[in-house]
């Protein structure tokens, strides 16, 4: 059970309702409204997270899944099964996510980067040398400053389902199949 309930719609302010009535009925964007300041822009953070990200979206995937990984948010890891699957991360790979197997030999030299650059971004204040050159092989400037937004973006979604314990009621892939929304 959550522990901040869903808020009265009569307090949050009618610009936000209509920003949030764009979206399906879901649990986490009624604990946003919460903060009726800031829930449009992060929502938007996520929007550009999905649309304007100079990574592929394998990429994207690999790290949101070490950031759930890396603070145990069970909300975030069942919603991005699917969508991780579709951008062709294998249950193997997920499997080794999950096991904190970040140099596995399985793992492509690319994703062993992506993943161990996640995985110390979420331990530490800071990512090694080491890692971070890794990173750098594959990755511009700009798409590590793209991947240190998804990482900061779900380790601040993450906790505010883990801190608040929202909880999950349909993936977002359960969504689309019902009412053609997209994530």
């Amino acid at each position: 059970m959550a522990r901040l309930q869903d808020p009265d719609a009569k307090d949050i302010p009618e610009e936000v309702a209509r920003f949030l009535a764009d979206f399906p009925p879901d649990p986490m964007f009624k604990m946003l409204a919460h903060s009726p300041s800031t829930v449009r822009p992060f929502i938007g953070l996520a929007q550009a997270l999905y649309t304007s990200l100079e990574r592929p979206v394998r990429a994207r995937e690999l790290a949101i899944l070490t950031v759930a990984e890396g603070v145990q948010c069970d909300f975030v890891l069942t919603q991005h099964v699917p969508i991780s699957r579709d951008a062709g991360v294998d249950d193997e790979t997920r499997e080794l996510i999950k096991n904190g197997d970040h140099t596995n030999p399985a793992l492509s030299k690319q994703d062993r980067a992506v993943i161990r650059f996640a995985a110390e971004v979420v331990a530490g204040p800071r990512v090694s040398d080491e890692v971070f050159a890794a990173a750098s092989e594959f990755l511009s400037p700009r798409e590590l400053v793209e991947l240190l937004h998804v990482c900061g973006y779900y380790w601040t979604f993450s906790h505010v389902c883990t801190v608040l314990d929202v909880q999950l009621t349909q993936t977002y892939a359960q969504l689309q199949g019902e009412s053609g929304w997209t994530a």
